[in-house]
């Protein structure tokens, strides 16, 4: 008998702790009813969401040099300030070239020192990784990156929580031109414009072959179709936001 009487206490506790939640989601839509019961997952930043048709290109460099003086040119052709993604090991081999990106006013990220797999790395690892090419991007342009993009796309709930406390955002993307697939031209054409939305993140590599015929063409439609490209910092929330589950950033107000 005391047994049914437990039970039943428990009963009325839960349905009790329901309503109260659900009561909370009519005073405030910011409640998420699933992070009461279920533990939370960190998210880096994949796409914003933004009415305002502003969106970001970002490239990652980590091997060759061969079409970054191309894209450079293309950019300023068409007014377009974007975000590169630099490994620690880059720098060490172009120091030239990331001072030129600087200077032409693009947006310097941290891209890991050594393009590990981030999520098989202790925190003192994470650290490493990042601190490394903070001071070198520090020393050559004189500014302290806050975005970090993890090798691969990998990431942890580690990874988010230490670039955080070390000043950071890990910003990922949800447009992949898929350049690095050699397709040709048309797909990565294909592929950007077609899904490209307000407040998105496109990923291109500074090395990727025909880099220097799709640029132009991407750039010249997304501006036709009313879309404004600034750098990735300029696109995001930096406070007073909360993450969906798919990764979009969404302003609190």
């Amino acid at each position: 008998m005391q047994y049914f009487k437990k039970k039943h206490v428990i009963r009325i506790f839960i349905a009790a702790l329901v309503g109260i939640i659900l009561f909370s989601t009519l005073l405030d839509d910011r409640v998420d009813i699933r992070s009461v019961f279920l533990p939370t997952k960190e998210l880096p930043i994949y796409s914003v969401d933004r009415d305002d048709k502003k969106i970001a290109i970002s490239f990652d460099a980590a091997y060759g040099d061969e079409f970054t003086d191309d894209i450079l040119e293309i950019l300023d052709k068409y007014k377009v300030k974007s975000t590169f993604f630099l490994v620690g090991f880059w720098i060490d081999k172009y120091p030239h070239r990331v001072e030129e990106i600087h200077k032409k006013g693009h947006e310097i990220g941290n891209h890991s020192s050594t393009h590990p797999n981030i999520p098989k790395l202790s925190r003192d690892g994470v650290i490493k990784e990042i601190k490394e090419t903070h001071d070198k991007i520090f020393k050559i342009t004189d500014t302290n990156p806050i975005l970090f993009r993890p090798p691969f796309g990998d990431y942890n709930d580690l990874l988010i929580q230490t670039a955080r406390e070390l000043g950071y955002y890990v910003i990922q993307w949800d447009i992949d031109s898929l350049d690095w697939k050699e397709l040709g031209v048309e797909p990565v054409i294909d592929t950007v414009v077609k899904n490209t939305t307000s407040g998105s993140i496109i990923l291109f590599h500074n090395n990727a072959k025909y880099i220097k015929e799709y640029l132009p063409i991407v750039i010249q439609r997304l501006q036709e179709k009313g879309f404004e490209i600034v750098p990735v910092s300029e696109l995001i929330y930096k406070d007073n936001f909360r993450m969906d589950n798919s990764g979009r950033q969404i302003y609190i107000e």
